[in-house]
């Protein structure tokens, strides 16, 4: 048998497409509700469902269209209101929204408020850190602004007496919530700046949106970055953000953490005196051995440079060349002494004594003359022969020569 007009998958869907595309209320149209199963993919592109009682409806914004028609980040919750148009997703075989703007309506006219103040002051430079004031280490006065009565300002003198019974607190009282909650908080943190105080707490306790908005007016913020006196804003709980938190100088997650912030706790003061106590007795310390070293060292140079000093040191240095001298003569003297013990061990050596000690006379005539050879004498001549011991007088009686010249 024959089938007629039988299609495929992919002919159906393009085909229901196509029906999609011609319909020019799709094209473009705003569908509000909420959103579910929100999730962000790593390529930026951003899919989530839209809901309302039991209805449901797939989403999806691409990457390329979130710069310009999506101004706060997207969470589960929101109502929001959708621009785009429907069309076939091919592969799925399911219909889809495709957003070009998301906005949030409702409350979310509030948020996109708040996002809008949000950008413009982070572009006019109030939220730069390079404008943040450095809290003061050890604040004296504590402005607070609050309303005179609620939890916020009781646990913030709470905690700020028991971490430290002697700090001041000065309270201006100001609405924090409704018309006048603005107005009202701009002009006591003007007051307290102009009164002089070390650090401003800037809060109240937690609320829904409408009840905490007079901390995300353009006028607190304002006044909050100009004010001369480090402020904390501690506005609502942990998980609440407000303008006032961006611009002040520090925020706190709730009005106790901001007098935890503020208040030193006396007892960290104590350890704090107590070290500076011991550094400064090491620097007097250190400084009395430096001053005394220089004292030390300034007297040994006055007494190097005083006439006794100098008459000492010449007396020194004159002892120290007689010394010198006297060495020197006892090296000439012992050298003189070893000279003249080898010149006498020479002379000794062919000394007449010495021979005449040896039997050898010395002869001579009656005048005194050597005589060294039998030539120089006659027989009857008178002649001295002087020995060791004494002198012989003679006579020559004769003479014999002991070789052929001498009996020439």
């Amino acid at each position: 048998m024959i089938q007629k007009n039988v299609y495929s998958v992919e002919q159906l869907n393009k085909y229901i497409k196509n029906m999609f595309t011609q319909d020019y209320l799709l094209r473009s149209l705003q569908v509000k509700g909420e959103v579910s199963n929100c999730k962000y993919h790593p390529t930026g592109h951003i899919y989530f469902t839209l809901k309302e009682g039991t209805s449901a409806l797939k989403c999806v914004m691409f990457a390329g269209k979130r710069s310009r028609g999506l101004g706060f980040k997207l969470t589960d919750g929101q109502q929001v209101v959708i621009t785009g148009c429907v069309d076939v997703y091919l592969d799925g075989g399911q219909y889809q929204l495709y957003a070009d703007k998301i906005e949030l309506d409702g409350l979310g006219a509030l948020y996109e408020k708040y996002e809008l103040l949000k950008r413009e002051l982070e572009e006019e430079g109030m939220f730069a850190p390079e404008y943040k004031r450095a809290l003061p280490k050890n604040a004296r006065r504590i402005g607070i602004v609050t309303a005179s009565s609620g939890a916020a300002v009781r646990d913030i003198i709470n905690v700020a007496k028991r971490r430290n019974p002697y700090i001041e607190l000065v309270l201006y009282p100001t609405p924090v919530q409704g018309a006048e909650a603005a107005p009202g908080i701009v002009k006591a943190i003007k007051a307290l700046d102009e009164h002089g105080v070390d650090v401003i707490i800037v809060g109240r306790g937690g609320g829904s949106i409408e009840d905490l908005w007079a901390f995300n007016e353009r006028i607190v913020a304002q006044a909050i970055f100009d004010s001369n006196t480090p402020i904390i804003s501690a506005v609502g709980h942990e998980v609440d953000f407000t303008i006032a938190d961006f611009v002040a100088d520090k925020r706190a997650a709730t009005p106790s953490a901001a007098a935890e912030i503020a208040v030193r706790e006396l007892r960290e003061i104590d350890d704090l005196i107590n070290d500076k106590k011991r550094r400064l007795d090491a620097a007097i310390s250190e400084q009395i051995r430096v001053s005394r070293s220089e004292v030390e060292y300034r007297r040994r140079q006055l007494e190097l440079l005083s006439p006794q000093s100098k008459l000492k040191q010449t007396r020194e240095r004159v002892i120290g060349y007689a010394d010198r001298l006297d060495r020197r003569f006892e090296n000439i003297l012992s050298n003189r002494k070893n000279r003249l013990a080898l010149i006498a061990s020479r002379l000794e050596g062919v000394s007449p004594l010495k021979r005449l000690e040896s039997g050898f006379a010395y002869i001579s005539d009656d005048k005194g003359k050597r005589i060294k050879s039998v030539k120089q004498v006659v027989p009857n001549d008178k002649i001295d022969m002087t020995l060791s011991d004494g002198v012989i007088e003679a006579c020559v009686t004769g003479i014999k020569a002991t070789d052929a010249k001498c009996g020439e």
